[in-house]
């Protein structure tokens, strides 16, 4: 694990919960720094705080999302609609509001490192449609045999799509299946995860080919893309 947080005590407390799972953790207090620890330890996980000094953790997010499919969880002491967003559509798979229990921050590590693949179980199917294939075993999505690089979130959305394709998937049914409970998600986070999604598969925002709206329902991926 990395954790970017430039409150010492903030990051040690974080850092004890996290050691206490058994992950070894490494800490970094400015946004350069990010980088050069990614490089070199290439962790499984960043834990990224939003305020942070040299670089933000925003900017920081979309650089390292430029680079890596690493998951990345965002430290924010904004709960505003916005400002979660902002880092979503920076490329963030996850946040959490400050103040935090330790505990929950765990939880979410649990969760996102499930989500990756880290914890994946690799005997999983490879779902398929049209030139589309969804490998979960693999965290790996291929269009017409061309690997797409996906977010833990991204790669969730597809997966449930692509497991019954042709069914419309309500917002709340796609945040309870490839997000789990999580109180603090609302329902727009979708719709910026989609709009990620799309980008990277090629698709037309206004003429979908894969990942489809139904208006006043919710989205479905395509049966024969």
């Amino acid at each position: 694990m990395l954790i970017a947080e430039d409150n010492p005590k903030q990051a040690e407390l974080a850092a004890a919960y996290l050691r206490r799972e058994g992950h070894r953790v490494t800490l970094v207090g400015d946004g350069p720094a990010v980088f050069e620890a990614c490089r070199q330890r290439r962790p499984d996980l960043v834990v990224l705080d939003v305020m942070m000094p040299a670089l933000d953790g925003v900017t920081v997010c979309r650089v390292l999302r430029a680079e890596s499919d690493v998951p990345i969880l965002m430290l924010t002491a904004r709960a505003g609609e916005d400002d979660i967003l902002r880092g979503l559509d920076a490329g963030a798979d996850d946040y959490l509001t400050k103040p935090y229990s330790p505990r929950e921050l765990a939880a979410r590590v649990r969760a996102l490192l499930r989500r990756s693949g880290a914890l994946r179980d690799r005997d999983q199917p490879v779902l398929r449609t049209g030139d589309l294939e969804v490998d979960v075993g693999r965290f790996e999505v291929r269009v017409g045999g061309r690997p797409i690089v996906l977010t833990a979130k991204e790669f969730g959305i597809i997966e449930v799509l692509a497991g019954a394709p042709g069914r419309v998937f309500t917002r709340g049914e796609i945040l309870a299946k490839a997000f789990g409970f999580d109180r603090y998600v609302l329902e727009r986070t979708v719709d910026a995860h989609v709009r990620n999604l799309r980008r990277k598969l090629g698709d037309d925002p206004d003429d979908p080919r894969y990942v489809q709206t139904v208006y006043g329902r919710g989205y479905r991926l395509a049966a024969e893309p």
